[in-house]
């Protein structure tokens, strides 16, 4: 399944979301309410996925793996300046 993901993701980290929704229980294990993943679709969907996924691993994101959602972070604010910028 992970690897079904990952090929969403290179398509749209918006898709990739929805199948992580849809078949796996990763989103409801890392996040507390609907709430932030659904801002986070629609916001900064490269960090929730990155979050959710790193949360796989284990109770919570440490060490290296917030490397990981920072820089999946910075991609989301790359994305917002070229959209801004066009």
């Amino acid at each position: 399944m992970g690897c079904l993901v990952l090929l969403f993701a290179l398509v749209s980290p918006r898709l990739a979301l929805v199948a992580t929704w849809l078949f796996t229980s990763l989103l409801g294990r890392a996040f507390d309410s609907w709430v932030l993943p659904l801002l986070g679709f629609f916001l900064l969907p490269w960090t929730t996925l990155a979050y959710a996924w790193m949360w796989r691993s284990g109770d919570t994101v440490e060490g290296l793996e917030w490397f990981l959602v920072v820089f999946a972070f910075l991609v989301d604010l790359g994305a917002h300046a070229r959209s801004r910028r066009r």
